[in-house]
């Protein structure tokens, strides 16, 4: 059995492009892109639950791990890719956060949501009313 494993490990690591599929320059990088794809869809949410220091410490994090992509030998671009996703992505819901919470952001969802429901109320309003007309006037 032993034999067997060892004959097909030899096999997997005779042809480079298995050898690289089956290696972890290509797993790590591959299970890493969840922290990015997480990134990209919150992008869409409220900026209201963002944290601002996880974005900062996942943003150093990426930053720091863009440069080991490239420092170790071989290069692993792969890696590189992810963490360079993953920081562009966080520096723009670092934006949406200072935005948000720093600049006036949040005073104006404020004032927009209000807007909202006064014309909400007042739509409610004008349906009553036009089934009080309606009762009245049968």
């Amino acid at each position: 059995m032993a034999a067997a494993i060892k004959a097909l490990n030899a096999k997997i690591r005779s042809n480079k492009y298995t050898d690289y599929f089956c290696s972890t320059h290509f797993w790590g990088p591959a299970s890493n892109f969840g922290i990015p794809i997480a990134a990209i869809a919150d992008m869409s949410k409220d900026p209201e639950i963002i944290s601002g220091r996880m974005t900062g410490a996942l943003t150093f994090y990426s930053g720091t791990f863009m440069r080991y992509a490239l420092a170790v030998t071989p290069a692993n671009y792969l890696l590189f890719g992810c963490h360079a996703i993953n920081f562009s992505s966080q520096l723009v819901q670092g934006y949406r956060y200072l935005n948000y919470w720093n600049f006036g952001g949040r005073d104006e969802a404020l004032k927009l949501k209000a807007r909202e429901g006064v014309s909400e109320v007042k739509g409610v309003a004008e349906q009553v009313g036009d089934k009080v007309k309606q009762a009245v006037g049968k």
